[in-house]
Formats: C-alpha cells, sequence, structure tokens
C-alpha cells in the first residue's frame, strides 16, 4: 500500500514593502527612508512631483526661514544644485562600490575646463570664433555632453590601472590624480591659462531682452526674483533627476546588485562569481561622468576658471556631504550637499541668531572646523550617516532566514 505524499504548504509571500514598513527604526532618518521604501512606485511619483516643485520654487517664495541675509539665497542655491549633482556621482563611487576616493575633484575640473577649452575666448582651442564648429548661443550646451564624454574616458584611464588596489592604496592614488591635474591646469599656460585661468566661458543664451542683453543665465542677470542663481538652479535640477533616475535604474540592475556585493564584501562576492573589477571599472567611470557634468555647469554658472577652485580641500568638502548625508542612499547625499553649501551661507552676514550677538561672517570663516567637528559626532553616534542607506542583501537574507525558521517550525508542528 503506497503512501501519498505530504507536501508542506508552501510559505505565503514575504511583502517586502510590508516587512520593511513593520521593521523597528531608530531615528528620524531611518523612518523617513522606510516611510518611502514601503509606498508603491506610482505613490513615490504622485508624492515625490509635488515636492520636487516646493523644492524648485524655494528661491522664488523666499522663506524667511531659509533665506539667506548676505548673499542672494538664489545663488546659494544654484551652488548647492552643482554640490548635489556632485554627491550623486561620488556616492556611485564610494557609497554603492564602496571605493576609497580622495581624488574626485579632478573630474569635476576635467568637465569645467573641457567646457572652458573649448568655448572660452582666451583658449587658443577656442571654438566659438570665427571657424570654430560651436555655435555660441548653444556652445555650452555642446560642450556639455563632450565633457561628460572626456571625464568618462579619464575615469576609465585612472581606474583601468588603480582599480585593483584597495582602501587606502587606492584612496592615495586618487588624492594624486586629483592634484596632478590641478598641477597640470596650473602649469598648462599655453591651454589653460595656468594662474590667470579661462574667462567668458560659454553659457545658454536663452531669455535674451530689452532687461537682459546677455540672456537669463549671464552672471549678474536678474529679473525682479529670477536672477540667473535661479536659473541656474532650474537646470542643475533637471540635470539632478536625469542623473536620479539613471542611476536608481541602475541600482534596482544587476549593475547594482554587484555593486553593493562588492561594498559588502569584495572577495566574498568575488568567489560568487562577481566580476569585481568590471564593476568597479563601471562605477568609476559612470561616477566620474557625473562629475564631469557637475565641473560644466559650475563653469558656465561662474564663466571663470583656474586652479585654485579644485584643490584638496574640496575634493573632501564633497566626500563630507556623501559621509554626512549617508553613503549609498541618494537623497540622503543631497541633504548632506545641502548642508555643506547652505549652513556657512546661513550665517554670513548675519548679527544675531534667535536674539543673540553674532559675527555671522565670522563663524562662516570657521565652517571647516565645524564640520569636522559635525563628522566627528557623527561617526561617533550615527556612522551610518543622517538617513542611512538599507543595506539590501543583508535585509532580503534576513528575511529568507525568518521565512525558512517560519516553514521549518510549522513542519515540525
Amino acid at each position: 500500500m503506497s503512501e501519498t505524499p505530504v507536501t508542506s504548504p508552501s510559505p505565503a509571500p514575504v511583502s517586502t514593502k510590508a516587512s520593511v514598513a513593520n521593521r523597528p527604526h531608530g531615528g528620524l532618518g531611518d523612518a523617513m527612508r522606510l516611510w518611502w521604501d514601503a509606498l508603491p512606485r506610482p505613490t513615490q511619483w504622485v508624492v515625490g512631483f509635488p515636492l520636487v516643485v516646493f523644492i524648485a520654487l524655494l528661491p522664488v517664495l523666499n522663506l524667511p526661514v531659509l533665506t539667506t541675509v548676505g548673499t542672494n539665497f538664489g545663488a546659494v542655491m544654484a551652488q548647492f544644485g552643482m554640490y548635489a549633482l556632485i554627491a550623486i556621482g561620488l556616492n556611485v563611487v564610494v557609497g554603492q562600490a564602496g571605493l576609497l576616493d580622495l581624488g574626485y575633484v579632478g573630474f569635476y575640473a576635467v568637465g569645467a575646463y573641457t567646457v572652458a577649452i573649448l568655448t572660452s575666448p582666451s583658449s587658443p582651442w577656442n571654438q566659438t570664433g570665427d571657424g570654430g564648429w560651436l555655435s555660441r548661443d548653444w556652445a555650452w550646451l555642446a560642450a556639455l555632453p563632450i565633457a561628460v564624454a572626456i571625464t568618462a574616458l579619464s575615469g576609465l584611464l585612472l581606474g583601468s590601472p588603480t582599480l585593483r588596489l584597495r582602501g587606502d592604496y587606492l584612496a592615495i592614488v586618487t588624492l594624486g590624480f586629483g592634484e596632478i591635474v590641478r598641477l597640470l591646469a596650473d602649469n598648462l599656460d599655453d591651454v589653460t591659462g595656468g594662474g590667470r585661468g579661462l574667462s567668458q566661458v560659454a553659457y545658454p543664451r536663452i531669455g535674451i531682452s530689452e532687461d537682459n542683453t546677455n540672456g537669463v543665465f549671464s552672471a549678474g542677470a536678474s529679473s525682479g526674483t529670477l536672477n540667473s542663481g535661479v536659473w541656474w538652479y532650474w537646470l542643475s535640477i533637471v540635470l539632478i533627476l536625469g542623473t536620479l533616475v539613471f542611476v536608481g535604474n541602475l541600482e534596482r540592475s544587476r549593475v547594482g546588485r554587484s555593486w553593493v556585493a562588492i561594498r559588502e564584501d569584495e572577495d566574498a562576492a568575488e568567489i560568487m562569481g562577481v566580476p569585481t573589477f568590471r564593476f568597479k571599472l563601471w562605477a568609476f567611470v559612470i561616477g566620474a561622468s557625473i562629475g564631469g557634468a557637475s565641473g560644466a555647469l559650475y563653469a558656465g554658472q561662474v564663466q571663470f576658471v583656474n586652479p585654485t577652485n579644485f584643490n584638496v580641500i574640496n575634493s573632501v568638502l564633497f566626500l563630507c556631504a556623501v559621509v554626512l548625508g549617508g553613503q549609498g542612499n541618494k537623497l540622503g547625499v543631497i541633504l548632506g550637499a545641502f548642508l555643506i553649501v547652505y549652513l556657512p551661507n546661513f550665517f554670513l552676514g548675519r548679527t544675531e541668531l534667535f536674539g543673540i550677538p553674532i559675527n555671522g561672517t565670522e563663524i562662516a570663516e570657521f565652517r571647516y572646523l565645524f564640520f569636522g567637528l559635525a563628522l566627528t559626532v557623527l561617526m561617533v553616534f550615527r556612522p551610518q550617516g543622517l538617513i542611512p542607506v538599507r543595506q539590501k542583501l543583508l535585509t532580503y537574507g534576513r528575511e529568507l532566514y525568518v521565512t525558512a525558521r517560519r516553514t521549518v517550525r510549522k513542519d515540525a508542528a
């Protein structure tokens, strides 16, 4: 007499979003992240769009709580947009793939100098004059993809021989790359202008009128509350949104899963068949290209490029934005970039705060000291940053382990 095999009931599917929503959290950043992860993707778009519109209108609204006193708030937000784009690119390298890059300012400089060399009248390779192949009105927009491509190529050339290094060794190599780029820009007088720099860099000539004869993107252009800083801020938001969509799709693909595996344990990832060198090189090239886009944004916005703006201190500030906001979290690093840019400008020019007399200008000059203290405190009490990333591989592994234990107990009962 044959026995009918008894099949155990299949375990109920575990809802990832539900489990994420019910998981205990330990702070405001965790609560925000878990709440956002629990929303369906269409709901995220519905909630996110009004938020993006509100953020875009901040320079126009001039909210008393946020508006800066000593400098134009639109210019501050334009600088924030540029730093946010830098932070997103550096987050791909440091936060996603776990590669310590201390010379990211080098890619920033390559993007800025590419636009300046192609469009500045002071450059011997200027392509906007007679006989050039760039239209003067659209020179910046045409030079932007060129800057991205050249910066990506520089990332490929740097990463190919160096990404087999790890940890401190890779940090030293990237730090040297940033300094080499700065020194080349300072010494190649015939091409980069040396210490004099390159002036009159092209910018989008849009919105030309009697009030703004050079267009709304020209430095100093103003029409009521819509000055040039506001327009550059809006342009940076467009670039940031496009970059976020691109990077977000990568994170949800095999590439993103490979980056997380490499970040958590590179040796284990390689044993499991992940081609670690190839995916690290991808992260390096993608991060470099985003850095080149931010450099092109800087060159067009300031319309002047010189080597002093691409020093090690700026590279450390970029890394501070990533660490402060939360490595691996795109929205977290944007918040970190906002704090890095906004806080010094918030104190600049203020004589009192909440009724207490202060010297805001002197406080702003000690920003590096304050950022250092803030990072020290953060590393002690919250090393994962203000808005930490959810460790996807570890989270899914834990859910699988809990589900397996429940199934075994049910079968035993």
